[in-house]
């Protein structure tokens, strides 16, 4: 298990996918762990990409300060992590936190990334967002991790999702419990409700980027998406139908087939951000659509009712 050092901190890692191949360095969210990423791991390195992954500190394996844990050491560790593969094309995405640590380092490392894939993230904690946020701090405090995974867990996921594994859910927590403790996670809280806009600094963010929303993520809004969408110039916005903020677990084939379209197009010379909006198919592979005109992106995807 490879280590990166940072300071007297230690950040675990793991490199998969063929060597000299182009990379995908993924960040997990506030509650998660590398080992969530393990789809994207095999369906990335059957197409052709090298996949790097990592534990924030405070997560996972990686160390777990006892005192506050900065943004700025994360973006550090993602740093560190970035200077062990190469010269070769970079493409950063992450997940919520996860994307506001990538939006944080394409600001002030840029030069390094070939493309961007924030995903259910935001550069502007809104007052609904920063409400969450507290609420969720003191339900961690006193309830623990357990109940704080009680919370999240229908906050992120659909009922399609959900219902099959009702009757498993204690298995799925427990190894939360196992990877996270109570006080690295209420740290890592403090680090995220300790926020500073980004949005002024958006525009600095040239390369390429793909911003992914699911159609129904109350966490973190189309309208904090959209705040994205403008500000960075070679962008476009893709909604997942039926998708909620961790899409990136209910949806992972079409997720991972999205970003290797992303890279492809970037890597040919094919992408054009245009600021789009996009509708992603339901199932990997399947065509993307453009938003149709004359409808407000920020409400809904306009659907037809099918009569019987």
């Amino acid at each position: 298990m490879p280590f990166l050092s940072h300071g007297s901190y230690r950040i675990r890692y793991e490199l998969d996918g063929p060597a000299g191949a182009p990379v995908y360095v993924l960040v997990n969210g506030l509650t998660q762990y590398s080992e969530l990423w393990g789809a994207y791991r095999e369906a990335l390195s059957a197409r052709g990409f090298r996949v790097a992954t990592f534990d924030l500190l405070g997560q996972g394996a990686s160390d777990k300060p006892t005192l506050y844990i900065s943004q700025d050491d994360q973006v550090t560790a993602l740093r560190l992590l970035i200077g062990e593969l190469g010269d070769g094309p970079i493409f950063l995405s992450g997940i919520s936190f996860g994307g506001l640590i990538a939006l944080r380092y394409a600001i002030e490392h840029g030069e390094r990334l070939s493309g961007l894939v924030p995903m259910s993230c935001f550069a502007e904690l809104s007052p609904q967002l920063l409400l969450i946020g507290n609420a969720l701090r003191t339900g961690l405090i006193l309830g623990g991790t357990g109940y704080l995974q009680d919370l999240l867990l229908p906050m992120n996921l659909s009922d399609q999702w959900l219902k099959p594994l009702l009757d498993k859910l204690d298995g799925i927590k427990r190894q939360g419990w196992l990877v996270n403790d109570v006080y690295a996670l209420q740290n890592l809280m403090e680090s995220f409700l300790d926020f500073k806009p980004l949005t002024p600094q958006l525009s600095s963010i040239t390369v390429p980027t793909m911003i992914l929303n699911g159609e129904f993520d109350f966490l973190t809004p189309r309208a904090l998406h959209e705040t994205l969408r403008v500000e960075i110039p070679n962008s476009s916005l893709v909604i997942i139908p039926r998708a909620y903020h961790a899409f990136t677990l209910e949806k992972a084939a079409l997720t991972a087939d999205l970003l290797v379209r992303f890279a492809d197009d970037v890597l040919a010379a094919r992408w054009q951000g245009n600021k789009a909006v996009w509708i992603a198919p339901d199932e990997a592979g399947g065509e993307l659509t453009p938003f149709p005109a004359g409808y407000d992106h920020l409400r809904a995807i306009p659907v037809e009712r099918l009569t019987t």
